[in-house]
């Protein structure tokens, strides 16, 4: 790192192939300290370009153009200062998508894949609609929509700028959707008053704030605070959906919610104390852990 807290990187790279972008940028991610600096520059190419992780070692006398070695200086720049590989290559993939995210939304997590796959075990009628509350990037709604052919998906947000980058998410993939969707500005539900769906899907915020000294350094510096913290011990907005949701069901709808591990007990009982719920279930993620909590209105 440089005197002015910049980070310092030689003046001359050879970029002329792959390889020679290669190497470049792991040297300069070596002079940051960066660990494990071949992985990270292999993964960064590979992310710029779209391409599997191994393609660029394959294909390393491939020519490398000036935008694309701009591109990719540009994102080990940003790795080096700390940020998440996702948001230094400006992009994540999610099931079977290729997401435009930035430091407006969180990271779409593989927990989160698991979560869409269930509910698409049980919502396999394309006569459903559904809701995906605090959409962020568009990840949940839009794989939802790709994956199957429902009547439409609706995604909210409070943030409008989370909103703006799941609309240019919906730009990019709308081509190649299934399903209709649309995004919607406002708190939780509320931009759903008046309408009736066979689905509500949400990852919501639901890290305490007295938690958040234990998250690691690139969630807890960069990834934006309204997507992961909440207040009631971390249960105020999930403890709000499940107030709120029977009325924007219909008989019989899905309501399923991504939850912290140490508190899905807590979400099962508070959805089971509601007395508007039936069939509640508690889903592991893929490590075993109590991840998911799925109920049905009554």
């Amino acid at each position: 790192m440089s005197s002015s807290g910049a980070p310092f990187f030689p003046t001359k790279i050879p970029i002329g192939t792959i390889g020679d972008l290669l190497a470049g940028c792991e040297a300069m991610l070596e002079a940051e300290g960066v660990s494990e600096p071949r992985r990270e520059a292999r993964d960064i190419v590979a992310a710029v370009l779209d391409v599997p992780k191994f393609w660029a070692a394959a294909n390393s006398v491939a020519d490398a153009s000036p935008e694309v070695a701009r591109s990719v200086i540009r994102a080990v720049m940003s790795r080096a200062r700390g940020a998440p590989l996702a948001y230094a290559v400006s992009r994540a993939c999610f099931r079977h998508l290729t997401l435009e995210v930035d430091d407006r939304v969180l990271i779409p997590r593989v927990e989160t894949e698991l979560l869409v796959e269930r509910v698409l075990e049980r919502c396999v009628s394309d006569t459903h609609t559904l809701a995906d509350i605090g959409t962020g990037s568009g990840a949940i709604a839009l794989s939802l929509a790709f994956e199957h052919k429902f009547t439409r998906v609706v995604g909210t947000d409070i943030s409008l700028g989370a909103l703006a980058v799941a609309t240019a998410n919906l730009r990019l993939l709308e081509s190649v959707l299934k399903t209709p969707v649309e995004f919607r500005h406002g708190s939780l539900l509320a931009p759903l008053s008046g309408e009736r769906f066979d689905a509500i899907v949400s990852n919501p915020p639901y890290i305490s704030f007295a938690e958040v000294a234990e998250l690691p350094a690139d969630v807890r510096d960069w990834e934006p605070c309204l997507a992961l913290l909440c207040g009631d011990e971390g249960l105020a907005i999930t403890r709000e959906l499940v107030r709120e949701a029977p009325e924007c069901l219909r008989r019989g709808g899905l309501l399923a919610l991504e939850v912290d591990t140490r508190r899905a007990s807590t979400v099962a009982e508070m959805i089971s104390v509601d007395g508007r719920y039936s069939d509640i279930e508690v889903l592991l993620d893929l490590t075993g852990r109590e991840r998911f909590v799925f109920a049905r209105r009554i």
